[in-house]
């Protein structure tokens, strides 16, 4: 029996669609195991967006050579797109860009049995497709996740995605509805929609996220539905209306602000002001004034000066996120930043470390707000007389009960902190 082993870097949609590796690979007999074992097959499902993601895709791959240096060694996605000559001359065995996941996956057996070389990489200046990759479940998760748009016409100036995803295209709302009704029968009660510009769902075909949120709240057992991430001026009156009105969609925003200097955002080529930013935050938190509101942010941009770092920090009190991923800036080639004046390493240290300290605070004060409120937790695992899962707002919450309640809605009274977010009990 060959085996076979993952490693994934990077979004949610490369969670997505290294699932779909996965299933393909049990599917045809292989045996999985872990990535620090001999392997058979390697599968690396990198991510090119920071310098220290494209060199831990680099180390996996010396990895994957020197655990076994006959292996089948597939590098898939982002990365494969932006840097296919540097991994050819790596050795590796399958390089597979965008718009070709599916045709590997079709024939990954003759491709194994044979060791046929293959470099798959699309020309994104040419019209892509929507690629479904028709995956059946999510092993071991109650929640699943459902790439609902690729791609991306941004083009912020630090980002290199555009590069590698190429330009925005949606699944079919129907496709979607018939995925979805799969994973509830699968029983993946909890159904995030993913993408690379996923508030921008269905511009090309001729639709809307709120009018695919209306249909997905129609499925029988489908408790809960979660939106990965979606930029400010992405989220509709409609959009906010139905988050208000649907208790099946998690009142959870993740919204990349990247800056709160507008000098920053201009030379990032983020489509907004960080009045707009603000005051967009303020109108959610008025419709819905318990939510979630997370972010990502860039620490040490190019030409970020000190009176901008101080006024990102004063915005971001004003703003006061529930949590922030914060990411030093990575100098990417072939983007416009990285022709600028570079900030020194010591420098982007400092300031991230800054960063992920408020985020540390933003975060214990916004659970804090919780102690003695009652919560929704879609239940995730039972282990020693605690089910642990995560709320509405997604608070990681846990709490005495029983295995009978593994994929449902329960709702839990928040009494204090713990290591894990917060610790609750039943509400009676």
């Amino acid at each position: 029996m060959k085996t076979f082993a993952i490693h994934t870097l990077g979004c949610k949609v490369n969670s997505y669609e290294s699932e779909a590796y996965i299933e393909r690979c049990l599917e045809l007999g292989y045996k999985q195991v872990d990535f620090k074992e001999k392997s058979d097959i390697y599968l690396i499902n990198p991510c090119p967006f920071t310098n220290t993601a494209a060199s831990k895709s680099r180390q996996k791959i010396h990895q994957a050579l020197l655990l076994n240096p006959q292996a089948y060694i597939a590098v898939i996605g982002c990365y494969s797109q932006s840097a296919s000559s540097q991994l050819e001359k790596m050795g590796v065995s399958a390089i597979v860009g965008s718009d070709f996941k599916k045709t590997f996956l079709e024939n990954l057996d003759q491709l194994v049995e044979n060791h046929q070389h293959v470099n798959y990489v699309h020309d994104l200046n040419s019209k892509l497709e929507f690629e479904d990759l028709n995956i059946q479940r999510f092993l071991r998760h109650t929640r699943a996740f459902l790439k609902i748009q690729d791609g991306c016409n941004q083009f912020c100036s630090y980002c290199i995605i555009p590069y590698t995803r190429g330009r925005e295209r949606s699944l079919k709302s129907e496709r979607v509805i018939e995925l979805a009704k799969r994973f509830v029968e699968n029983h993946h009660y909890e159904i995030v929609l993913s993408g690379i510009h996923t508030g921008r769902y269905g511009n090309d075909i001729n639709t809307s996220l709120s009018e695919l949120l209306q249909q997905l709240l129609l499925i029988e057992d489908l408790e809960r539905i979660r939106i990965s991430s979606i930029e400010i001026n992405e989220i509709t009156d409609e959009l906010i209306d139905l988050m208000k009105t649907s208790p099946k969609i998690a009142h959870h925003f993740h919204i990349p602000v990247q800056s709160c200097s507008n000098g920053v955002l201009s030379r990032m080529n983020r489509p907004y002001s960080i009045e707009t930013f603000i005051n967009r935050i303020e109108y959610i938190r008025e419709m819905i004034p318990d939510i979630s509101i997370s972010t990502d942010i860039i620490a040490g941009f190019p030409d970020e000066s000190e009176k901008e770092f101080e006024e990102t920090l004063q915005n971001l009190d004003k703003i006061h996120f529930s949590f922030m991923h914060v990411f030093p800036y990575s100098k990417r080639d072939k983007t416009v930043a990285s022709k600028m004046n570079q900030v020194h390493g010591t420098i982007k240290k400092q300031r991230a470390h800054i960063l992920n300290e408020l985020s540390d605070k933003y975060k214990k004060e916004y659970y804090e707000h919780f102690v003695g409120k009652t919560c929704t937790v879609l239940v995730e695992t039972f282990k020693d007389g605690f089910c642990f899962g995560h709320s509405s707002e997604y608070i990681p919450v846990s709490f005495e009960g029983n295995a009978s309640m593994i994929g449902k809605c329960i709702h839990v009274k928040i009494e204090k902190l713990n290591s894990l977010g917060c610790l609750g009990s039943l509400e009676v």
